[in-house]
């Protein structure tokens, strides 16, 4: 366990220092959520004015929102770092030696949340900056930093694992963009859900984003409701255990291929 602890250290350290050398890539991955979060806030202040959406402000609603989807993204395309380390033979290099196979993974998931927590902070103080106003404070932005990394922890296990059956970057991006848009679209990151047609509010009753998203905004309330942020929250801990498991089960099929 300790040799396994350290292994994954070290893993998420090299995946860091790697990632710090491309500065640009760092800048540019915050690009998509800061244009969502000013123009999508800016397009579309007035809908918090229609009856039944139930928030006072575009920008405070949609904050929370634009930080679970770049979660979701960030974690989505995970998988093309392990092709490249594939095509580059890096990953079978670690194969022939001590490493423990649990950090290999471990190690990515660990990287994913750390970077998740970064950015998340980052698009939380953009939102304060253009006038988003969270009335449960500190404990309540720490929660939706949690549900964001929650979200992108089973996304990032589930990008590994079809990274290492498919092995082509085609084909993980046909995938990801398959999978992650219409989970996107179909959750309240935009829009509430009491104003979705009914087809959507049930499909999102199930949709792990608009956990994170309803978890989130619960927090972020002034009465929040800690029971369903917490339910919202173990549910997105058990959706993360599973899928890290199926990358795990992926990785030992990569492993006998070799």
């Amino acid at each position: 366990m300790i040799v396994t602890f350290n292994h994954t250290i070290y893993m998420t350290m090299r995946h860091l220092r790697s990632l710090a050398r491309q500065p640009w890539y760092i800048a540019f991955s915050l690009m998509q959520p800061i244009i969502y979060l000013l123009l999508f806030g800016a397009l579309f202040q007035k809908v918090a004015e229609l009856p039944g959406f139930g928030a006072g402000s575009y920008i405070t609603f949609l904050t929370p929102g634009v930080v679970i989807m770049s979660a979701l993204f960030g974690a989505g395309w995970t998988g093309m770092a392990i092709v490249n380390d594939l095509d580059r033979g890096v990953l079978d290099r670690f194969l022939v030696t001590p490493a423990s196979r649990v950090a290999l993974i471990a190690g990515r998931l660990v990287q994913v949340a750390v970077v998740t927590v970064i950015q998340s902070s980052i698009i939380v103080g953009l939102g304060l900056i253009v006038g988003a106003r969270f009335a449960g404070g500190p404990l309540g932005v720490i929660a939706l930093i949690v549900c964001a990394v929650l979200l992108g922890a089973p996304f990032a296990a589930l990008s590994i694992g079809m990274s290492l059956l498919a092995r082509k970057e085609e084909s993980v991006i046909g995938a990801v963009n398959f999978v992650l848009l219409p989970l996107t679209f179909l959750s309240s990151v935009f829009m509430a859900r009491s104003l979705m047609p009914a087809w959507m509010q049930t499909i999102a009753r199930f949709n792990p984003v608009n956990w994170a998203v309803d978890a989130a905004r619960s927090a972020l309330a002034s009465d929040a409701d800690w029971g369903l942020v917490l339910t919202r929250i173990g549910l997105l801990l058990v959706l993360a255990i599973v899928c890290t498991w199926l990358s795990m089960r992926a990785f030992r099929t990569y492993q006998r291929s070799v």
